[in-house]
């Protein structure tokens, strides 16, 4: 059996924010500095294998007892941006959402009710000091929600196929005053064009988190881990960016017909990845 160190855990797609140095306050700003410096930070599988590690004991620990002091860093035109992983709150936000996603007995399997419930006590008491927390990272499995493609256009998309122990990647990176000015023309498309829906209820919940960051960070799109389980034809004939831009411009126009093309794609496209999760 594998040591889970050397496991490469698929499925998982990222929404990273990446903000420059000066949009934190001292003294994270100089730790950020130096953490920046070193060449040997972890990755995201470093990140996932970490938390895989903490699910084994008996019994298992949903979220790190300590936050992490690891980030991911860019450095764009000179300017160091950092995104701090943050796995403990996100741990928490993310077993929030767990109930919804498994039956009642699978649930209780995985994590039992006590471990459950004591982790959600930690949370609420940590909120109450920590009040306007966010992550810096949004994970979804098993897909790219639609409205994440809003954020990006086709021209930032960046392919790799990837050779040998090199996987593909597939990933878009844009500004952020651009991903909140699309965000903002998409809702006034959609709105104009339907009551209510997913997307629209997706795009205000992205637009919102987007607006707690430095107009002067970037955003990120990474396909993260569900590369492994896609084909590189896949990856390369995936344009979801661009088909969900064609909708929403179709929309905007009135053209009902060519936005239902638009959406068809992305529908038959990502139905395919779904089907793969039920199969597993």
């Amino acid at each position: 059996m594998p040591k889970v160190s050397s496991v490469i855990v698929p499925y998982a797609t990222y929404l990273r924010v990446y903000e420059p140095l000066a949009a934190f306050p001292e003294p994270e700003r100089t730790h950020w500095t130096r953490y920046a410096r070193r060449r040997d930070r972890p990755s995201y599988q470093d990140e996932l294998r970490r938390s895989l590690a903490d699910l084994l004991p008996t019994p298992p620990v949903p979220v790190p007892v300590h936050e992490s002091s690891d980030a991911f860093v860019l450095e764009v035109d000179g300017v160091v941006c950092v995104c701090p992983w943050r796995t403990r709150l996100r741990g928490w936000l993310a077993l929030e959402e767990l109930g919804e996603e498994l039956p009642g007995p699978v649930l209780d399997a995985v994590l039992p009710e006590v471990v459950r419930h004591q982790t959600a006590q930690d949370y609420e008491r940590w909120l109450a000091r920590n009040p306007d927390a966010r992550p810096w990272i949004r994970t979804a499995t098993w897909q790219v929600p639609l409205n994440w493609f809003v954020l990006v256009s086709d021209e930032e998309r960046r392919f790799d196929k990837g050779a040998g122990e090199v996987p593909p990647m597939l990933r878009y990176r844009t500004p952020m005053v651009q991903a909140r000015r699309r965000v903002a023309r998409a809702l006034r498309a959609l709105k104009d064009a339907v009551d209510e829906g997913p997307l629209i209820d997706g795009l205000i919940d992205v637009g919102r988190w987007l607006e707690e960051f430095h107009p002067r960070s970037l955003v990120e799109l990474d396909y993260g881990g569900l590369v492994h389980v896609l084909s590189a034809g896949e990856l390369e004939d995936d344009h979801s960016a661009a088909d969900v831009a064609e909708g929403i411009e179709a929309l905007r126009h009135g053209d009902g017909a060519a936005a239902g093309e638009a959406y068809g794609r992305l529908v038959e496209r990502w139905r395919g990845v779904r089907d793969r999760r039920s199969a597993n």
